[in-house]
């Protein structure tokens, strides 16, 4: 292993026979936002919860902030923060109450805390609420004080499992705003999240599924070079049987949709693809369906992902 604040070499959990984290290797640099991208059940979750020294792996390798994961567990807890997707906030106490506890947990004398917590409340935007009782809070408030009390120890490195579930598009905006401070003041991120937008803002990504690192790299580095094919992008007047009829096309490799919109994806040759949006075209008049546009694309992170799903089951059931 190199240094990297957090590095992990042929991770490995098994849950009886159940494999839920199958040989993950990656390395996060120091001040880094690393997405964790996947969806539920992926191992992203089980991942953290070994990295953070909270579940031990059953076979691999992994250091975070120096420390051995597996032998030094309690040296990695208290030089990291954690904020899990349910917050652990205490509802009954006020948000001033909850920062001094958190600030206690981690052995943080008075007077430290106290400036410390003055930090926190204008990082978190929290000035005027420190009073609150944090169960009247709303979903992002809340959100905002986890933050704040997972980083009052100032921690070298922050773990974020799934920190903007349920959160609405603006309290997220904010709430990525304030994970950059951070990162730009020097603190590693390492973020799991399933939301595609989320991932455009990460420095670099891993996209986990069955357990497995499928992808890893900068988004426009997965971006050029994970798609295998060209996407072409359908608007029509009746998406479901559009879908429907392109499918069994021999020059279609995948095709789905992406809002109401279709993504159809050909690995016929870049200067076949003209004919292929035309075979298309014809396909929908016959059935008298109108096309609005039709066009080729460039593959979004989401298009990518779907995709390479669609390897692995492919692969696994071969």
């Amino acid at each position: 292993m190199t240094g990297f604040p957090v590095e992990a070499v042929n991770l490995r959990r098994l849950f009886g026979d159940f494999v839920a984290v199958d040989n993950i290797t990656l390395s996060v640099k120091k001040g880094e936002v690393f997405g964790f991208l996947g969806p539920n059940g992926a191992g992203k979750t089980t991942t953290v919860k070994m990295l953070c020294g909270l579940l031990m792996p059953s076979s691999g390798s992994a250091k975070v902030a120096g420390f051995d994961i597996a032998t030094q567990p309690d040296d990695v807890k208290s030089s990291i923060g954690y904020m899990s997707q349910k917050f652990s906030l205490y509802s009954d106490l006020t948000v001033s109450e909850n920062i001094d506890f958190f600030g206690n947990i981690y052995g943080m004398d008075n007077s430290s805390l106290r400036v410390r917590k003055k930090e926190i409340i204008k990082l978190t935007g929290l000035e005027g609420k420190e009073h609150v009782i944090t169960s009247t809070l709303s979903v992002g408030w809340k959100q905002r004080l986890a933050l704040g009390c997972s980083v009052i120890h100032e921690p070298r490195i922050l773990f974020l499992d799934e920190p903007t579930a349920g959160v609405d598009p603006d309290s997220r905006r904010m709430f990525w705003d304030l994970i950059y401070d951070l990162a730009q003041n020097g603190m590693t991120m390492f973020v799991t999240t399933h939301y595609m937008d989320e991932a455009e803002n990460c420095t670099r990504l891993g996209f986990i599924y069955n357990g497995k690192m499928v992808a890893s790299g900068t988004p426009l580095e997965i971006k050029r070079t994970q798609m295998k094919g060209t996407i072409i992008e359908l608007d029509t007047d009746a998406p479901s049987e559009a879908l429907r009829l392109i499918k069994p096309m021999e020059t279609m490799d995948e095709v789905s949709f992406f809002g109401r919109l279709i993504h159809a994806v050909t690995a016929s040759p870049a200067g076949a693809t003209d004919q292929v949006m035309k075979n298309i075209e014809q396909l929908m008049k016959q059935n008298g369906i109108t096309v609005s546009r039709i066009n080729t694309i460039p593959p979004s992170l989401e298009d990518i992902f779907i995709s390479l799903i669609k390897q692995e089951d492919s692969h696994d059931k071969k």
